[in-house]
């Protein structure tokens, strides 16, 4: 089943666009079985440009419905059906930027007509609609206006059923909103994590790390996160396009690195975590923990001096007491001292670490 559209909008900034005229086709592949067709109110100034283009003022969209009065109305007419437009990028782009202002999340399969002509019907001067449709001699009413173009686009699709004999070209150039080519990228960037105890890190296009997350199997960690379907685990998915990781080598390592770097990156897709501040104080005002480091031989080291803690890392130094200056030479100094204080005291609490030295 197919619903067929086109959207008349207000013109302006790059989705800030708002809905002027929708008319959506239900079609079979044969008939059209549903319809709707509306004005509506965007409640935004439509451009100059656009009133001379279509016809459509503020006006005449007075006492148009909004589009949170008809989006029920989409949202039914459109359901199990692939979504198809002339250009659907920029249809079911403004679509969806509409839901979203409602807090609605509009996930459809698309079809788009230019690309599948520029397949089908080669060697055009030109694929818009008016130019494609009256080379085709395909008759075109209302043009610039949603349900003339709509229906145009019902005949020129019917044109390229046609032409598709194979059945082949037209399902290849569905865009899948289930993310079908997103679920072999997410595929893609599991398959060099290896699985070791640690924290990973989500890029999105920028680089920028939009989730951090951690395990003592980060690869099983993170294919659960790219195999769950919550709001917020589609978005992480929606949005990765890089995944980065650091080995901790124990689980105190894990807890301490993994919550340090929530407090400096603040990913947008982690929830905030309220650390309620310990005032107790260790047991031992100078100490180091030793603990499993990330290789055979290594060891991983958290420095405390006068009751704080001023230094982590790794090393492969064998500890010596007169080696203190050596030792935090090579270690990195603590961001958040009271966070890291409250974890590591915690933890020791409730586990153990191979060594702790006093001096």
């Amino acid at each position: 089943m197919y619903a067929i559209l086109d959207i008349e909008t207000t013109g302006g900034k790059f989705n800030e666009e708002g809905i002027t005229e929708i008319a959506i086709y239900k079609f079979d592949g044969h008939e059209v079985v549903d319809q709707f067709i509306s004005l509506v109110n965007p409640e935004r100034e439509i451009q100059e440009f656009v009133v001379k283009l279509t016809g459509i003022n503020s006006k005449m969209l007075r006492n148009a419905p909004k589009f949170y009065e008809v989006a029920k109305r989409i949202v039914e007419i459109t359901k199990d059906c692939i979504l198809i437009a002339h250009n659907a990028a920029f249809d079911y782009r403004i679509l969806r930027t509409e839901f979203e202002r409602l807090g609605f999340d509009y996930e459809r399969n698309t079809l788009c007509t230019v690309e599948l002509s520029q397949q089908l019907i080669q060697d055009q001067n030109s694929y818009s609609l008016g130019k494609l449709t009256r080379s085709l001699g395909i008759p075109i009413t209302d043009r610039h206006r949603a349900s003339g173009d709509a229906l145009a686009t019902i005949q020129l699709f019917k044109l390229l059923l046609e032409k598709d004999t194979k059945k082949d070209i037209i399902q290849n150039a569905i865009k899948y909103f289930d993310k079908r080519l997103e679920k072999e990228k997410l595929k893609n960037l599991i398959e060099e994590i290896p699985r070791v105890l640690g924290i990973f890190y989500i890029h999105d296009a920028n680089g920028k790390v939009i989730f951090i997350g951690r395990g003592k199997n980060i690869k099983v960690e993170i294919n659960k996160l790219f195999l769950k379907t919550t709001r917020r685990a589609l978005k992480i998915q929606d949005r990765a396009v890089s995944v980065s990781y650091n080995k901790t080598g124990n689980e105190l390592f894990t807890r301490l690195k993994y919550n340090i770097a929530l407090e400096n990156l603040s990913p947008k897709f982690n929830f905030k975590k309220k650390f309620n501040i310990s005032d107790d104080n260790f047991n031992h005002d100078n100490f180091i923990i030793l603990d499993k480091g990330r290789e055979v031989e290594e060891n991983a080291v958290i420095l405390v001096e006068n009751n704080k803690v001023i230094s982590y890392g790794y090393t492969n130094l064998a500890y010596q007491e007169n080696n203190i200056d050596i030792l935090k030479s090579v270690l990195t100094p603590v961001e958040h001292i009271e966070i890291a204080k409250t974890i590591i005291k915690n933890f020791l609490n409730r586990n153990r670490v191979q060594k702790i030295i006093r001096f």
